[in-house]
């Protein structure tokens, strides 16, 4: 099935805008002359990352159930009914053969009213454990696509697809980009380096355990491409004052993602699905510590799919600050034990997710 007038909603976060733009990629690859509309949440940061990715989207006023009491909450109701009549109206004049959900407030109200038009519909579930807006959908879409195994404790099982999540193929492209890696980010490919990523804003548990382990580390001659993220930078930078070696190089954010996977012997990350997800493709040994501040425990779930099947360590958050660069030493000193997380994580990879979702959506397209 030619694919020529499609809407793609959700996001959020990145874990949910990126996974769409892949898909969008994907679909323009195959159908050069097919016209894409995202439906995002207004205020959100899909509707700057859309366009300066070259797709026109259109936002919808809603908005979270928040935990505690508040006049939002109130007004919530009203907001989903406005956004549903604004989802329906989007859906009749753009006519799309196909409406795909990847999670986040937009895609509730816009699935929802794709099915009560009859258009087919698929959402992208990118966790291990689903959101609240995916459950809900999932008895009335065709097509649920998803990235782990067990699934069909949440899900109708003869709607269940395990493609894999969508990843940007530019990220986790490292063949033959080792020495290349080395003299961008200046430091000694003759040295075993540990990378930590803690997403764009930064992961102050990561940054707390770097600052508390900066002698060791020095102390063992490890080399560390540390991304500590923007909130972070100022403060770090005066804590270092007079402390800077070349051999730890902290940086706001890391501009060549494949790069500083091609560099890096031992992997310190979160445990989002896409971060997860790529880890699995660039099939080093890693170390994941969860982030407790996502909704449902997402994260120790995503982790937690690796770790069982012996293709990752795990730190939780709250013993991260005393334990994980001593277990990230540890790890680096123990060649059996990356060797063997290496080859096992390079079982749960999966190259061909977003071709895989396409071919899905190809499938229920009228």
């Amino acid at each position: 099935m030619s694919l020529n007038r499609v809407i793609i909603s959700g996001g959020g976060t990145g874990g949910h805008i990126f996974p769409a733009i892949a898909i969008a990629d994907e679909i323009k690859r195959r159908n050069p002359s097919a016209e894409i509309l995202f439906v995002g949440a207004k205020g959100k940061m899909e509707m700057e990352k859309v366009p300066a990715a070259g797709y026109k989207i259109e936002g919808l006023t809603i908005a979270g159930f928040q935990r505690k009491l508040t006049f939002s909450n109130f007004l919530l109701p009203f907001k989903i009914i406005k956004s549903l009549l604004s989802a329906r109206s989007i859906i009749k004049n753009f006519k799309p053969q196909v409406v795909i959900g990847v999670g986040g407030y937009a895609s509730g109200p816009t699935l929802k009213a794709a099915t009560m038009l009859g258009i087919p519909t698929l959402v992208q579930e990118q966790n291990s454990f689903p959101g609240k807006t995916n459950k809900l959908l999932a008895k009335n879409v065709n097509t649920l696509c998803t990235a782990y195994e067990g699934l069909e404790r949440f899900f109708p099982k003869e709607k269940i697809r395990l493609t894999g999540n969508p990843i940007r193929f530019e990220m986790v492209n490292i063949a033959g980009k080792r020495q290349e890696a080395f003299d961008y980010y200046q430091l000694d490919s003759a040295k075993k380096t540990i990378l930590v990523i803690g997403g764009s804003l930064g992961a102050r548990t990561l940054n707390q355990a770097m600052m508390e382990h900066y002698n060791l580390l020095q102390d063992n001659n490890v080399q560390v491409l540390w991304q500590c993220g923007k909130l972070y930078f100022e403060s770090l930078s005066e804590q270092l004052n007079g402390k800077e070696t070349d051999s730890i190089k902290m940086v706001q954010f890391i501009d060549r993602m494949d790069l500083a996977y091609a560099l890096a012997d031992v992997i310190i990350s979160r445990a989002g699905a896409i971060s997860v997800s790529e880890l699995c493709l660039i099939a080093k040994p890693i170390i994941l510590v969860p982030s407790p501040n996502v909704s449902e425990d997402h994260q120790t779930k995503n982790a937690m799919a690796l770790v069982d099947k012996n293709a990752a360590l795990l730190v939780k958050d709250s013993e991260a600050k005393e334990k994980l660069i001593p277990t990230a030493i540890g790890l680096l000193d123990n060649e059996l034990l990356r060797a063997e997380l290496a080859a096992e994580i390079t079982k749960l990879g999966k190259p061909k997710a977003t071709e895989s979702i396409v071919d899905e959506i190809e499938k229920i397209a009228k």
